[in-house]
């Protein structure tokens, strides 16, 4: 399964349930920004409305949050972080595997993010090896202890068996190279 990484820029994600971000979105009409959210909603022929609503985004200083929350929502209509429909479609189609390094981190320090599969997988493998206890683990991943400590022996049985695959493969490899050394080394018997 291969995974989708993005760079690890210093981006401050939503927390999960947080919507706040909209009051700072360039698309959220106010009394001195009378933006039409029609704009944001253009028919896939629409080329002018999807240019504004693109160019709109590109000032954004919420783009990233918007986005991500499109994504993760499923929601899959109008422009969305500076994406249309179709440009989106094969970011939800990969959502699951998603690894963003900074959003494991900033769940590691504490914050509510909502995380996808990957990234799980990732938080518990940095805690597991960064010696984080199973209770802080339980609580960032909001899970029980039992579950959290069942998560940390099923990656430290992956991390002895990849271990043990890698010692095959190199004792394999040396192996290999120490027979055909002998072959030529010595010669055939006469």
């Amino acid at each position: 399964m291969t995974s989708t990484t993005t760079p690890t820029t210093a981006v401050r994600h939503r927390s999960l349930g947080d919507h706040t971000w909209q009051d700072q979105a360039v698309c959220n009409p106010t009394e001195y920004n009378p933006v039409d959210p029609e704009t944001f909603f253009p028919g896939p022929e629409d080329t002018d409305k999807i240019a504004t609503a693109k160019a709109l985004c590109a000032q954004c200083p919420v783009a990233r949050a918007c986005l991500d929350a499109a994504l993760e929502a499923g929601d899959t209509h109008g422009v969305r972080g500076g994406l249309t429909e179709e440009e989106r479609e094969p970011l939800h189609t990969r959502i699951a595997e998603r690894l963003d390094h900074s959003r494991v981190n900033d769940t590691l320090a504490g914050r509510d993010i909502h995380l996808t599969k990957a990234e799980r997988r990732a938080v518990v493998l940095a805690a597991y090896r960064h010696d984080v206890p199973v209770d802080r683990l339980a609580r960032l991943l909001k899970i029980s202890d039992e579950h959290a400590l069942k998560l940390y022996r099923e990656t430290r049985r992956a991390i002895r068996h990849r271990q043990i695959a890698e010692d095959a493969a190199r004792a394999a490899t040396t192996g290999d190279c120490a027979d055909q050394l002998g072959r030529q080394a010595f010669g055939t018997a006469a």
